[in-house]
């Protein structure tokens, strides 16, 4: 799912957000919520639509993070892994939350990332409608183009609403995806990543 605020979009995302909300309520009626006399939602509709325009879905509608890189003065060529990195988005086919965690590997190049980056970076792709593998892949595209590391690798492990609330009601079922690119495509160095992550996990 594309980024709205890097396609000109307006910065004032007031306008949006009021659309978000005249079709709460339109939603709210439609389900017979009376919305306008009940104390616990009467304001639903304000709350819901800053919800998703400032923060479930605030990764469509504002720019890429700053992302702060160094130069790899020392040729550090070892790789190294970050993570676990919160991230939390909804799927594009239920509009359910997605919560999961993110582990990026990294064997640099000529660029080194400043560390709380990746998070905000991670984050900012996830807070999105749209599926977990997309999401993943995406990830790694940005990084990859901020870096042009050596080797790159992005695990994401999710818990997915549409299987614990509906259909199937699979409470625990965990979703796991992962990108490797360039050096972590081979085995040794992937390897050294998936035992990396598995010492991260909790």
């Amino acid at each position: 799912m594309r980024n709205m605020a890097n396609e000109n979009y307006p910065q004032d995302t007031a306008p949006i957000k009021n659309n978000v909300k005249v079709a709460i309520e339109q939603l709210l009626d439609a389900l017979m919520i009376d919305w306008q006399n009940d104390p616990n939602t009467k304001n639903t509709p304000d709350r819901v639509a800053k919800m998703y325009t400032e923060e479930i879905l605030g990764g469509r509608f504002s720019p890429m993070p700053k992302a702060t890189i160094f130069p790899n003065t020392r040729k550090v060529d070892e790789l190294y892994t970050v993570g676990a990195i919160p991230v939390a988005g909804v799927c594009s086919h239920h509009l359910l939350p997605i919560e999961g965690h993110v582990w990026i590997g990294v064997i640099p190049q000529n660029r080194l990332l400043g560390l709380s980056k990746f998070a905000r970076l991670a984050q900012w792709v996830f807070a999105r409608p749209q599926i977990q593998e997309e999401a993943t892949d995406q990830l790694a595209e940005v990084i990859d183009k901020i870096l042009e590391p050596k080797g790159l690798g992005v695990i994401c492990k999710s818990n997915h609403a549409c299987m614990s609330l509906r259909g199937v009601k699979s409470h625990g079922t965990k979703m796991t995806t992962s990108v490797l690119k360039g050096l972590l495509q081979k085995q040794e160095a992937k390897s050294e990543f998936l035992e990396f992550v598995k010492g991260m996990e909790f």
